[in-house]
């Protein structure tokens, strides 16, 4: 297939985009390399896969509409991955603005670009933040998401509304993915992992939010892009059962679909911590700090809808996952 994946030069699209390489599929990767973390880690990522007869680079931003336009109309993606987007839910307390571009002027960007040259189908990608005041556990894509925490979650509810008002109006199939804090090597230096790591190796100290107290449901990155790749091989169908009287959030009388797709497994934080710790081979110094706004204090995936839907069984420990990390970023930087 040719699949254009947006945020190849991103963690989880370089990661995928290597995968789709890897099986024999053409990919045409946009990314913007914005200044958002560490432009020389993008540039590295892209190294990677560039030289592949397969990948076809586009830099571009996903709001410059006619960008977007014209790289559909080129190169005629048969199917579509988004996974670029401004992430990060501190971040948008500050830079408002940039959620707003990126996050909904981008996406319907592509949405515009699916519907006028006839793609198969898109995966986007969505995010367990969405769950916001949720504290049943574990969150559900049966469940209604109606009270979002941050901007950055809201523009994710958003996404997920507009790809359904296409499914509807036009029979674009679409699958949104719910994604639940994913890590691994060449991940990105605003998350945890990275930032845990680079401050233990360092002899720094480290700043435990909401006193430690936190709990994620940790995704090792390879589970991720399994699932993501086995999700785009099974085109969104509508929901024969659903009803407009009893209506279900993650399916519809459209082309639309949503999943979680995380660990099944939260890991408390002081754990995931002493993981670190272990693999660094040294203590952290740590700084206990409140809970920061936006943020939640735990995340839970139900995968059962994905599981049953395409075979999706993450099987990364979170103890070898964080091995895996700590190897790659002392080979990355030299440490």
């Amino acid at each position: 297939m040719k699949v254009l994946v947006t945020g190849a030069a991103g963690f989880i699209g370089f990661h995928t985009a290597r995968k789709l390489l890897a099986r024999g599929d053409v990919v045409i990767g946009l990314d913007n390399l914005n200044d958002y973390y560490d432009v020389a880690l993008k540039e590295a990522r892209l190294r990677q896969i560039e030289g592949h007869e397969n990948f076809h680079f586009v830099r571009a931003s996903l709001e410059d509409a006619e960008a977007i336009g014209e790289l559909f109309l080129t190169h005629k993606p048969e199917r579509v991955i988004n996974l670029a987007a401004q992430a990060g839910v501190r971040y948008s307390l500050e830079n408002p603005h940039a959620y707003i571009d990126a996050n909904i002027v981008g996406f319907i960007n592509i949405l515009e670009g699916c519907r006028h040259h006839a793609v198969e189908h898109l995966v986007y990608a969505s995010s367990s933040s969405v769950y916001g005041a949720n504290t049943l556990m574990p969150f559900s894509v049966h469940q209604n998401v109606d009270h979002p925490l941050s901007l950055y979650a809201a523009t994710k509810k958003s996404n997920e509304l507009m790809a359904h008002t296409y499914a509807h109006l036009y029979g674009l199939p679409v699958t949104g993915l719910r994604f639940f804090t994913v890590y691994g090597p060449w991940g990105r230096p605003d998350m945890s992992l990275f930032l845990f790591t680079r401050k233990i190796l360092a002899g720094e100290p480290i700043d435990v939010f909401n006193n430690g107290h936190h709990s994620r449901d940790f995704t090792y990155v390879d589970d991720i892009v399994e699932g993501v790749v086995r999700t785009l091989d099974r085109v969104a169908q509508p929901n024969p059962n659903w009803s407009s009287d009893a209506p279900d959030p993650a399916t519809s009388n459209a082309p639309y679909r949503l999943y979680n797709i995380g660990n099944n497994n939260p890991v408390e934080l002081m754990y995931f911590i002493s993981c670190i710790e272990k693999a660094a081979g040294r203590e952290a110094e740590k700084n206990f700090l409140p809970l920061q706004p936006g943020d939640v204090p735990k995340t839970y995936a139900d995968v059962e809808a994905l599981t049953e839907a395409v075979g999706f069984r993450p099987r990364t420990p979170i103890e070898q996952g964080i091995q895996n990390f700590v190897k790659w970023y002392r080979d990355f930087y030299g440490v």
